[in-house]
Formats: structure tokens, sequence, C-alpha cells
């Protein structure tokens, strides 16, 4: 059998720190589909056949944003309130023409997400009418349904809006609470602001109220991450992510680094390396853990049973997500999809509208994962630390032996019986960790019999 450090990673004193030399991407996967042209006939067909998905979501998308931050490369649209009203109208046409569809009444979703971009952006009744348009969608009982977005902005008008019309979970990009850090960022509002707002929204009788932070922010030393990890504490959200800074090409914080400079506070250049994020992370998990929050991926924490994630949970075990708007991706009867970013290619697909059937936009199609049901069960659970051999073939789970047992052997995983459980280590490098298996699998592929 062929291994590679990447694969396996290094035999190390300290797996933490130095078992991988960075996180090699956001997410992980491999090639098993390529594209393929779904013409207009094939695409209306598809509306009026029933889904054979036992688990469905939504993925609605708004992309405009008000200010581009220094570690994003998704910033698609400046935000206009009348630019953003027009996509709302259509976005809620085509979200009605959808919703009475066969294809989407034929089995119920489990989660919607709207994301993006800043969807608090949007005005408050329009934030409504988007809410009462995923209502004619047929939902599970008490489905999650989530609105992401900005604290700056966020009114009690589009609150009230939100929480009226059937948004029931919140999450909101602070990535650090120290004024300093988050103004070099791109950020808006300061930390006494933050904290009062969230502290305010928090206190919701059901709304599930749930932030992101990024460490390896510039500037952001220890001491500030952990000023940070307590602020959460302070603010009575529902629930945490914690995301390490990955310098994605096209950002404005990688274009500085091409010519030498750092995008930090004036007066502090502090960079953490990758083992300084290591640390970070490390520090983050006993914060909340020894506080009595619960792990629910390996960088999703909850405080109580209000938070689910049911729409994280569910993305990651490849279910079917029908998406809506310009950029948003998804799936469609086992096809991934992605749709194209081009406001201006969206509109005029939408000005030849039928009544019947949503419009097929500029968009990515592939073919079906043949792998799709196997690589849902690696994903999800080297995700949420825990990877259940038994729902794997026999033979699949005996081939992949070896390389587990080299996780094993540098510290990132234990292995007994059914199960493989990663270490703190191994939480920490899991996306490598799954970038590692697939590797592994291309380079020593298994018989057909085990269907790999």
């Amino acid at each position: 059998m062929q291994f590679t450090p990447t694969m396996t990673g290094l035999n190390s004193p300290d797996p933490l720190q130095h078992a991988f030399k960075v996180k090699s991407a956001p997410h992980a996967g491999r090639s098993n589909v390529r594209p393929v042209n779904i013409d207009s006939a094939h695409w209306q067909q598809w509306w009026q056949q029933p889904s054979q998905a036992s688990q469905r979501a939504l993925y609605i998308h708004l992309p405009f944003c008000r200010k581009r931050c220094s570690f994003c490369n998704f910033f698609e649209n400046g935000t206009n309130p009348e630019k953003v009203s027009h996509y709302a109208d259509v976005l809620v046409e085509q979200l009605h023409i959808a919703a009475d569809t066969p294809f989407a009444q034929s089995q119920p979703f489990d989660t919607v997400y709207v994301g993006g971009g800043t969807p608090t952006d949007m005005q408050a009744q329009e934030i409504g009418r988007l809410g009462q348009a995923i209502k004619r969608f047929n939902l599970v009982d008490d489905a999650e349904v989530t609105l992401e977005g900005r604290l700056n902005g966020l009114d009690d008008d589009k609150w009230l809006a939100a929480t009226n019309n059937g948004f029931n979970r919140f999450s909101f990009g602070v990535q650090s609470f120290d004024t300093d850090v988050r103004i070099a960022a791109g950020r808006f509002d300061d930390k006494s602001n933050l904290l009062e707002r969230l502290q305010q929204l928090s206190q919701h009788p059901t709304a599930s109220v749930v932030i992101d932070l990024i460490f390896g922010l510039p500037g952001q030393t220890m001491d500030i991450w952990q000023q940070d990890l307590q602020a959460v504490l302070d603010s009575g959200v529902h629930g945490i992510d914690l995301y390490q800074l990955i310098g994605l090409q096209g950002s404005r914080m990688e274009h500085a680094k091409d010519k030498g400079k750092v995008i930090a506070p004036a007066n502090n250049q502090f960079q953490a390396d990758s083992q300084t994020r290591a640390q970070m992370y490390a520090t983050g998990a006993s914060h909340f853990e020894s506080n009595g929050w619960q792990r629910l991926s390996s960088c999703h924490w909850r405080r109580d049973e209000r938070e689910r994630s049911i729409y994280n949970t569910l993305a990651k075990s490849g279910i079917e997500i029908l998406p809506f708007g310009a950029g948003a991706g998804g799936s469609i009867h086992g096809h991934a999809c992605m749709n194209g970013r081009d406001l201006k290619a969206w509109h005029q697909a939408h000005q030849h509208a039928t009544t019947s059937t949503p419009v097929q936009v500029p968009q990515m199609m592939m073919t079906p994962n043949p792998k799709a049901q196997l690589d849902a069960i690696f994903k999800r659970g080297l995700d949420t630390g825990l990877l259940n051999l038994a729902l794997l073939p026999t033979a699949l789970a005996n081939h992949l032996m070896p390389l587990f047992n080299k996780w094993q052997q540098n510290g990132l995983a234990t292995v007994q019986q059914q199960q493989l459980e990663l270490t703190l280590a191994g939480r920490f490098w899991n996306v490598n960790l799954q970038t590692g298996l697939f590797e592994f699998l291309a380079k020593n592929p298994p018989s057909n019999e085990l269907a790999a």
C-alpha cells in the first residue's frame, strides 16, 4: 500500500501542532463527478417528478454585502437597497412557484438556511415576505429555519419580522469581539455594542442565536483569543462555531500578503502561525466543554438543546438541498449544482419565467456521485469526530484499517471495536484527514467488490 504524509500525518510528540503543516482546505472531497448539461425540457420535467430523498433542505442565497471583510473572498455585490429589493422580489416569486411543484411537495424539508452575503441587509418587510414564502414549502414540524447575517443593521423591526414569520435560528458572523481586531478585519461595531445586542437577542424564549469566531486573525494574540472565548459566555448565545483562518485566494488579506503587507491593527501586528492556531483551537474546545457546552462537531458547540445545527449536520451527510438565488449551491435529483454568481445573468434568466416551473438560471450541474452515500458517512463521521465503522461494508473497513492504524500511531485517532474516534488533534486536523482518506482510496483502490 502507498502512504504519504498528507494521508497519514506526521509522527510527532505534539500531533496537535505538528501532524500537518497547514489546514489543506475549507472542505474535503474527491472527484467522482463531471459536468453535465441539463436542457430546458429535462429541467422542467425534474420539477414534475417526486423526490427520492429521505431528508431535504432549502438553501437561499442573498449575494449582497455592505462591506468586504479582509479575510473573505466571497464578496459579490455591494448592498444597494433598490437592487436588494428587486432581487428579493424575484427570489420570493421563484420560491412561490417552486413550492407548488410536485417535486417540492413530494417530500418534506427538514431545514432551511438563508445565507449570503448578508441576508439581514434586506428590509424588514422583505425578510417577512421571504419567511412567508418559505412557509409555502412542505416543512417538517419544528423545522429549523436559519437567517444568517450581521448584528450591525439588524434593528428591532427586522428581528420581529424574522421571528414573526418563521425564522427560529440566527447565525451571526462576529469573528472576534476585540474592537481593534474587528476594525482591521473590516467589521462593524465595537465589543460593547456586540455584547449588548447579543444579550438582548439571546433572551428570546425560543429562537436559537449562534455566532462564529475565527481564530488566527491578524492582531489576535492568545490573550485576545481567551477574551473572545469568555465574551461568548457573557453574550448568552446558544451556540458557537470556531473556524481557523485560512488564506483564501482573492481576499484582501491575501492581496496584501502578495505585496508583502499585513492587514492588522496598527498597534498590534501579531500573526498566529499554524502551531499557535492549533493551540487556540485546543483552548477554545477546553473552554466550552469545561463550562458544560456540548460539542456537536469538530468546530461547533452548544450551550443547550435549543441549538440543533440541523442544516450544518445534514449538509455534510449528502442530503438533497434545493438552491435558490445567484451563487446558491445544492443538489437536485442527485445532481450537485452551483448557480452562477453573476447577478445580471441571473436577472436576465428570469425575464423568460414560466408560471409552473422555477427558472433555470446559469449554473454548473454535475453528474450524480456514485459514491455519495459512502462519502457522506466519511465526512459526517470525521466531522463529528466519531466514525462508525459498522456503517461501512466490512471489506472496505478492513481495507482502510492500515490507514486508520497510521492515524492512531500518529496520535490523531483511536480505533476500538467498530468505531474510530478522533483525538483533539484529529478533530483540529479533520479536514486534512478527510482529504487524506480520499487520497488513500485513490492511490490504493480497493477491489470492485468493496464499492468504494
